[in-house]
């Protein structure tokens, strides 16, 4: 059985190569692209569950790729992990606000890969009290379905973003570390990625807060972490 079909999408064929023997021995399905360009066709035409994207190519880059898989996408079940040889802050947050679920800099181990690949597919249980849908305000959220409504409309959120945002639910009023919640929504692995989370937060206040500049819902608890204030549920 398959453990999940990726996308490798690199201008260069020794880095495909190198993707293919590792992934295919470790149970994965693996297509190529060698553009941005031949990799929007290929998510167009077939299903994937992961996009390993690098973020230098020429004519159209990966942050590019990224957005024009968000916005056209109709699913939140592709999971994006952007390559890359640079490794500052800024260029992570880029990375991560073109819609990425994760950031891996390039020289990177064989290991480390595979871990990030493991956190990018896993599904966090999206209800710890058997609780499956929860309405407040004119925020409607059906975990069963992964689906969230907002005024009326839906709302598309990733997978990893309805992870957070379900965490965050399911501990209401109550004030959650960075690392806490890190490794419960991406696995044991991570803890100190902060700006994954400042990036996620604003990435779901845009999606279902009324005036994002001013959330209502999801709280920052400076150096502590976040809160999620439900209002009176209906």
């Amino acid at each position: 059985m398959s453990a999940g079909r990726i996308l490798v999408v690199d201008d260069q064929p020794q880095i495909r190569r190198v993707m293919r023997t590792t992934l295919v021995a470790n149970g994965y399905e693996m297509d190529e692209a060698r553009s941005g360009e031949e990799a929007l066709e290929k998510l167009r035409a077939g299903h994937y569950d992961l996009v390993l994207l690098d973020m230098n190519m020429p004519g159209m880059d990966g942050l590019e790729v990224c957005r024009t898989i968000r916005a056209a996408r109709p699913g939140p079940d592709l999971a994006v992990i952007m390559l890359t040889i640079r490794s500052a802050e800024r260029d992570k947050v880029q990375a991560l606000d073109a819609g990425a679920d994760d950031y891996v800099t390039k020289p990177y181990s064989t290991p480390e890969l595979l871990a990030r690949i493991r956190a990018a597919l896993r599904r966090s249980p999206l209800w710890e009290s058997g609780q499956r849908r929860l309405s407040f305000d004119k925020v409607e959220i059906d975990f069963e379905s992964r689906q969230v409504m907002v005024r009326g409309q839906p709302v598309r959120l990733t997978s990893k973003e309805m992870d957070l945002l379900a965490f965050l639910v399911a501990h209401p009023n109550k004030v959650l570390s960075h690392r806490e919640v890190l490794q419960s929504v991406w696995g044991p692995d991570y803890g100190d990625e902060h700006e994954y989370l400042r990036v996620f937060i604003n990435r779901l206040r845009k999606k279902i807060e009324p005036n994002p500049s001013k959330p209502r819902y999801l709280l920052t608890e400076p150096w502590a972490g976040y809160r999620f204030h439900l209002p009176q549920a209906t």
